[in-house]
């Protein structure tokens, strides 16, 4: 990851309505959410957020899939975990020894890390 991609990576979660977001992804795991739903958890109108989740998804955040006529987003955990390396890269000057149980949690697989997503049931 480069420096001007890391930037609109926190630029993107600088927003307290996109970090909330962008959380309650982490939170839906793999399965994500469709976008009305968030915005309806989140209590922000649909317009409104679908330029949040624009902005999260250009920030490498978040990404979408269709599912029918719903747009699901779910949070891109490759682009956290890069976010996440470019922030240790050149750990601790050549002794990465002494970040190694940060970054074996943070880098590690993603299953070791959360919960599995649960089931979600269609209204």
């Amino acid at each position: 990851m480069d420096t001007k991609t890391a930037l609109d990576a926190f630029a993107a979660l600088s927003q307290e309505t996109r970090l909330r977001v962008f959380r309650l992804l982490v939170e839906a795991g793999f399965d994500g959410l469709p976008a009305g739903d968030i915005a309806r958890d989140l209590g922000v109108p649909h317009n409104t957020m679908s330029s949040h989740l624009a902005v999260l998804a250009r920030a490498g955040l978040v990404a979408s899939r269709k599912d029918g006529r719903s747009v699901i987003y779910a949070a891109n955990f490759d682009g956290v975990r890069a976010l996440i390396a470019f922030l240790l890269q050149d750990c601790c000057r050549g002794r990465p020894e002494v970040c190694a149980p940060l970054l074996d949690a943070a880098l590690g697989p993603i299953a070791a890390l959360c919960c599995p997503p649960s089931p979600r049931t269609e209204a």
